[in-house]
């Protein structure tokens, strides 16, 4: 297996085309969409959101985002294992720097969580990699972490992070194969998983497996969760070589990798929704918004918005801001209802403009 897909560089053309845009940004216009300016308007990312906004820029590979009660968000650089808190018009503020975190290839401080109880208790949530393996730990701003779990497999990639709680109350994490594929379907290990914890780091009673926080087995690189109003839960999944994915994600389902990348046909295992040619994807953060799913692209460099039939099925998906910002990381809804998006230009595998990286806000329109 190859230990990482290559970047693939824009033509001229649509380097041009990006740099016109980002001018635009600056100068205070909005920017194109990656669909036809008649379907979405040559400003903002359409489907109810308006103009993109900068909140920050020069960032360092910027990975997590999860939000506070108050409507400032928590950012992580992946390769600083800083926290930083941002709010729009106002400079960025670090809060925490993590110790511990020991930044390799892919890993890093990686996903934050926010405690659902955060008014009382004052908890952040944070994946990280050690000197070891990959870790889940919680503290307050400028505490010191305490360890929820330990022992999910690090590599220089693969190495997951996504971390966020889900409407049960539940902490989900994804997480990677690190470049094992054995990992994924060996129910013993922590890789190549979506597994499922208690606030305190605990097991809970109702998982598939017992004494296991494994909700889900057979995954390759999973870094995005998201979960649509009716409590379904779906992720993002690198592929190797063909395809990118999509998932709905079942508590003990097994979903194929290394057996089958894509759709398989094969019995023992769930199908993807939706997969991808990996030029055009490699998804990482996702976030829902009505009945579109967003979906961050690393080597696509766009924006997929994933239409939800509401049963638990997806339609064609649209590509948004294609190239225009190059890399991107993560989505996220706020909580006034406004998309949140950071680019990943500086994260050894990008094109970094003088202002990379950046962390964009779309309002509601």
């Amino acid at each position: 297996m190859p230990p990482s897909r290559p970047t693939r560089r824009r033509r001229g053309s649509t380097r041009l085309a990006a740099a016109l845009l980002l001018a635009g940004v600056l100068a205070g216009c909005g920017i194109g969409t990656g669909g036809s300016p008649g379907a979405d308007g040559e400003r903002g990312i359409g489907a109810g959101f308006g103009t993109a906004e900068v909140v920050a820029s020069g960032l360092e590979a910027p990975w997590g985002l999860a939000f506070l009660p108050d409507g400032s968000a928590l950012v992580s650089e992946r390769d600083s294992g800083r926290v930083l808190r941002l709010r729009p018009g106002a400079a960025a503020e670090e809060v925490a720097s993590v110790p511990g975190v020991m930044a390799d290839g892919e890993g890093g401080l990686l996903g934050l969580a926010v405690s659902p109880d955060y008014q009382r208790d004052r908890l952040v949530y944070a994946y990280l990699t050690a000197a070891a393996d990959n870790r889940i730990v919680r503290f307050r701003l400028g505490g010191t972490p305490q360890v929820l779990l330990a022992g999910i497999p690090k590599a220089g990639i693969h190495n997951g992070g996504r971390i966020a709680f889900g409407p049960d109350g539940m902490l989900y994490a994804g997480t990677g194969d690190a470049a094992q594929s054995g990992n994924a379907q060996d129910q013993g290990s922590l890789g190549g998983k979506i597994l499922r914890l208690r606030p305190d780091g605990g097991v809970p009673d109702d998982n598939p497996f017992p004494g296991s926080p494994v909700w889900s087995l057979g995954h390759r690189n999973v870094q995005g969760l998201a979960w649509d109003g009716q409590g379904r839960l779906f992720a993002t999944e690198f592929g190797q070589n063909r395809f990118d994915e999509i998932n709905r994600i079942q508590p003990g389902g097994n979903y194929g990798w290394p057996e089958v990348e894509g759709t398989g046909g094969d019995g023992r295992f769930r199908e993807p929704l939706l997969t991808w040619p990996t030029s055009e994807a490699s998804p990482s953060g996702a976030a829902i918004a009505g009945d579109t799913l967003y979906t961050a692209a690393l080597r696509g460099e766009r924006l997929w918005a994933v239409p939800l039939d509401g049963r638990g099925g997806v339609g064609q998906p649209r590509a948004l801001l294609d190239g225009a910002y190059g890399r991107l990381r993560h989505a996220a809804v706020a909580p006034d209802g406004a998309l949140w998006v950071l680019t990943s230009n500086r994260d050894g595998r990008g094109d970094p403009a003088g202002d990379d990286d950046r962390v964009l806000r779309f309002p509601q329109a």
